[in-house]
């Protein structure tokens, strides 16, 4: 092997990724951490235990860098991406006044601040892992939003209206120094060294929120390819250079290319979690058996799940195992079910519900966009599915495409920091010579049908007679 090697850091909601990477994108050395359980002391609060953000890092970190056969003289730069919407308070030293805010905890999105009077800085996870890493208190401005903060999606920079402050519940001197994706925030300290196994003073460069940088190591840029991103949060996106102001159905973010943006369509909250949730309800028995077959416990259930027609036999899943905040007494939905049906009919039942939604949603942002996808391309770990990836192209009636190989925001990370080091000129460069090609999934005309009459006949219109029914539950069981 020859340098130069880039590293990707990709923390999400349930695990940190760290993985090596070649000038060409090719991972040469990987490791792995699953998150703790959330801390969920009361209701609507959820809180990353301790410092586990920082310390699944460091332990993904010394697993890759046990793993590289390289010489770590040539590792040439860091990127760092963790999961958004995750808001960090910190004292005047960088350490933590509480555990950092998850996305799925309420306060996120208001005007929150801890009641201690060591708290110096608000920030987000990229903030303070920023911080971890180098001593300075910078964030990526492509990691806040203005319903968290009060920044100028224009300037990409923050407020200048001092109401916005107001808004937001915080001051202007409580705010992180912004930068770029792909600006270096600082070498790695020797202490921060000592945690990862990554050598000191190597440069630690800002990437954006994960879903942006997801969409870059999936070799996606041009303005007609729409990502659909399965994670805990499932979310579809198309590239963009307008900042539209006030869409009716996505949001406009900033996108992992300075001053593109990206255009994010509703989503699935809880959505891999929800599969993740109906594989652990089947418990160590599944598990065992899947072991013993030499299997993973999701390709196991798949086994049983693709030998299930379109459609499940009928039986149809709502995920609203996370209900909006606008609608609290929203509850998941399986209904339809008969003596047909096993485990694998429901295990298909939610993937056919994740492709539905995110259908739906996709075709009403770019209605509105006045795009015509050209391509979707799905990633995440559930693009490893073969038979995922075939509901998606059968649910949306056009070829679905997966990288192979991988891809996702541990690669984008790699990007940020290739463009950042010089190892490639920009970012289109850089996308072009790291991302692999992909693999794809031609559509069934007749499981297409059955989709379509699913959705447009009965689907899309389950809520509108379970809200009633949940809603006079909600008082009894909130």
């Amino acid at each position: 092997m020859a340098g130069p090697y880039l590293i990707g850091i990709d923390c999400g909601t349930q695990s940190a990724k760290v993985v090596v990477y070649d000038a060409a994108g090719s991972a040469v050395a990987t490791g792995r951490r699953q998150l703790r359980a959330m801390d969920r002391p009361r209701h609507g609060v959820v809180l990353h235990p301790d410092d586990d953000l920082w310390d699944a890092i460091g332990a993904a970190s010394r697993e890759a860098m046990a793993a590289f056969d390289g010489d770590p003289a040539d590792i040439v730069a860091v990127g760092l991406c963790p999961v958004r919407c995750c808001k960090a308070f910190l004292r005047a030293d960088g350490s933590l006044v509480e555990p950092v805010m998850s996305w799925m905890d309420e306060r996120a999105y208001a005007p929150y601040l801890p009641d201690d009077p060591s708290l110096a800085y608000a920030t987000t996870a990229s903030g303070y892992l920023a911080h971890r890493c180098t001593g300075r208190l910078t964030d990526t401005a492509a990691n806040n939003i203005d319903i968290q903060w009060p920044i100028d999606t224009d300037t990409w920079d923050w407020s200048d209206d001092p109401a916005a402050y107001g808004r937001h519940g915080v001051r202007r001197d409580m705010l992180a120094e912004l930068q770029l994706p792909g600006e270096v925030i600082g070498p790695l300290t020797a202490e921060a060294a000592a945690a990862t196994g990554i050598p000191a003073g190597t440069p630690v460069v800002h990437t954006a929120n994960d879903k942006a940088v997801e969409m870059l190591g999936a070799g996606t840029v041009d303005e007609t390819t729409v990502l659909v991103s399965l994670g805990t949060y499932i979310a579809a996106m198309v590239h963009g250079h307008e900042n539209h102001r006030s869409p009716q159905h996505f949001w406009t973010n900033f996108a992992s290319v300075p001053h593109r943006y990206l255009y994010e369509s509703n989503g699935v909250r809880r959505g891999m979690w929800t599969l993740t949730w109906f594989l652990d309800l089947l418990g160590p028995e599944l598990a065992e058996k899947a072991a013993a077959s030499g299997l993973t416990r999701e390709t196991y259930l798949e086994r049983e799940a693709a030998a299930v027609p379109a459609g499940s036999d009928g039986l149809m899943t709502v995920l609203d195992w996370l209900a909006p905040g606008d609608a609290p007494f929203r509850k998941g939905t399986m209904l339809g079910f008969d003596a047909r049906h096993t485990r694998g009919h429901v295990y298909r039942s939610i993937m056919e519900a994740i492709a539905l939604t995110m259908r739906f949603h996709v075709d009403a942002m770019c209605g509105e966009l006045g795009v015509e996808p050209t391509e979707l391309v799905v990633s995440g770990g559930g693009s490893s599915s073969p038979l995922f990836m075939q509901i998606f192209a059968d649910v949306f009636g056009i070829p679905a495409s997966r990288s192979i190989g991988g891809g996702g925001a541990a690669l984008g990370s790699a990007v940020c920091a290739a463009v950042a080091a010089g190892v490639h000129p920009d970012f289109d460069t850089a996308v072009a010579a790291m991302t692999a090609p992909r693999e794809t999934f031609a559509p069934d005309p007749t499981n297409g049908r059955i989709y379509r009459r699913m959705a447009d006949d009965v689907y899309h219109d389950i809520r509108t007679h379970t809200d009633a029914l949940y809603e006079r539950a909600y008082p009894i069981f909130h």
